[in-house]
């Protein structure tokens, strides 16, 4: 009797979540939350040895309070950014292979759907973009050309990391401001001086003390958080990098020179 290999070959299909390569499309929402695993695992031994709690009693502006809120706010927001792109991706290399196999000239319904021999293009980015070569050419002003949709597009997806750049460049800022006002507070016990007794001298130690533990745990705390967040949003560019690179070469190859035969 023959043998009968029962492995899965790479090229199938996952019953729960799709092709291979679809799970692999998957990848930067996985790292996404093994980065925050990994973030929570630490600020859980960070709380079991105290600190966590001692920084909180420390920090009287509650900068390093407001540092922590706008870092979980701004990961949120990008793991739906990078859901979204993953997404994006699994559609975009299914239409790609759908018109890499077609050989008829896409067809842009008045709806904004787009056709390929009687088969709907899937609902997604490439999809829209699809439509939007398709209703250019319909136009017939000049050579084609899709330099300026494909820097649209560029555009469109820059602005999904736009903001996280923002926020960590900010958390740098508002460290900064922590670290100043925590140096304000150590100097106020000195202007305040007016003998030089032991108990004096004990208390204004103290406040030096105090402003001083504020404006390092604030800076190390917005430091930290700026680093954690510019990675996730570096994990998000590298997505957001290989859905244009797909997105390009679908166009380039299985609709520009179909556009371009039907032209002629």
């Amino acid at each position: 009797m023959q043998d009968i290999d029962v492995a899965p070959a790479r090229s199938g299909r996952n019953p729960v979540i799709g092709s291979w390569a679809e799970v692999n499309d998957y990848a930067p929402v996985l790292k996404w939350l093994l980065v925050n695993i990994v973030l929570a695992i630490g600020i859980l031994a960070l709380w079991a040895f105290g600190l966590i709690q001692q920084v909180l009693e420390t920090d009287r502006t509650h900068v390093s309070t407001i540092i922590a809120a706008i870092f979980v706010l701004t990961a949120l927001h990008c793991l739906y950014q990078t859901w979204v792109t993953s997404r994006d991706l699994i559609v975009a290399r299914r239409v790609r292979d759908q018109m890499e196999t077609a050989d008829a000239v896409p067809v842009l319904l008045p709806d904004g759907r787009v056709m390929v021999q009687g088969r709907e293009l899937e609902p997604g980015l490439i999809s829209t973009y699809i439509g939007n070569l398709l209703r250019k050419a319909s136009l017939g002003a000049g050579p084609f050309d899709q330099t300026i949709l494909l820097r649209s597009l560029a555009d469109r997806l820059r602005g999904r990391e736009k903001l996280g750049l923002f926020v960590s460049e900010g958390l740098l800022r508002l460290a900064l401001l922590g670290t100043a006002i925590g140096f304000i507070l150590m100097l106020i016990p000195l202007s305040g001086l007016t003998a030089f007794d032991a108990e004096t001298l004990r208390g204004a130690l103290t406040g030096m003390t105090s402003g001083m533990a504020i404006a390092l745990n604030v800076t190390v705390i917005g430091i930290g958080a700026a680093l954690v967040l510019k990675f996730e949003y570096f994990l998000l560019d590298t997505a957001i990098a290989e859905l244009f690179e797909i997105i390009t070469e679908a166009t380039e190859v299985g609709v520009i020179p179909r556009i371009g035969k039907a032209e002629g």
